[in-house]
């Protein structure tokens, strides 16, 4: 019998679960690039602890295992910035990734966001062709070193999500155990 995968708010007992999944995931960025010194591999535990009070932060459990996560935070303007976007790299390839990118854009919607901004880098095909999938387009690009140039990409929010977003968003608040 297989178990479902649940999106809800993420909690301070999650931290552990999701810096270690984070250090993981990012690996293979690390590797694109030469560089492991990126922010993802040295966060510590009590940042990722400030992360989570301080915008939203939602995970994707199969069981009491964290296999995903994401993080949202509404800025001035209507304008979101999502970051920290992790699949665990055996739940990859199978729509989780999607689904956290729908949920925490419901989330944001319901904070007033108009419009969506992340960033990826340039050799990480798999973040584009996910963000493209779902409506980014890159608005800009920055040379950060001389291997890695991050990749800005925007979605305004449509009208229909908004209608939706109301709903889901209320949907995770009810289910979630903040």
């Amino acid at each position: 019998m297989g178990m479902s995968v649940t999106i809800s708010a993420a909690t301070d007992l999650d931290a552990e679960q999701i810096l270690k999944l984070q250090y993981l995931c990012y690996q293979g960025e690390a590797e694109l690039y030469g560089d492991y010194s990126i922010a993802p591999l040295t966060q510590t535990l009590a940042e990722l602890r400030a992360e989570l009070g301080a915008g939203c932060v939602l995970v994707a459990r199969l069981g009491d295992e964290v296999v995903g996560s994401v993080r949202g935070t509404a800025g001035p303007g209507g304008t979101a910035v999502i970051s920290g976007m992790i699949v665990h790299p055996r739940m990859q390839r199978h729509g989780l990734g999607g689904r956290l990118l729908a949920a925490v854009e419901a989330r944001l919607a319901a904070e007033g966001a108009t419009c969506y901004r992340l960033a990826t880098g340039h050799r990480n095909e798999g973040n584009l062709r996910l963000y493209r999938k779902w409506g980014y387009v890159q608005v800009a690009s920055e040379q950060v070193t001389r291997k890695l140039t991050l990749v800005t990409m925007e979605k305004e929010r449509r009208e229909q999500d908004a209608e939706s977003a109301r709903g889901a968003a209320g949907a995770a608040l009810a289910t979630s155990s903040r």
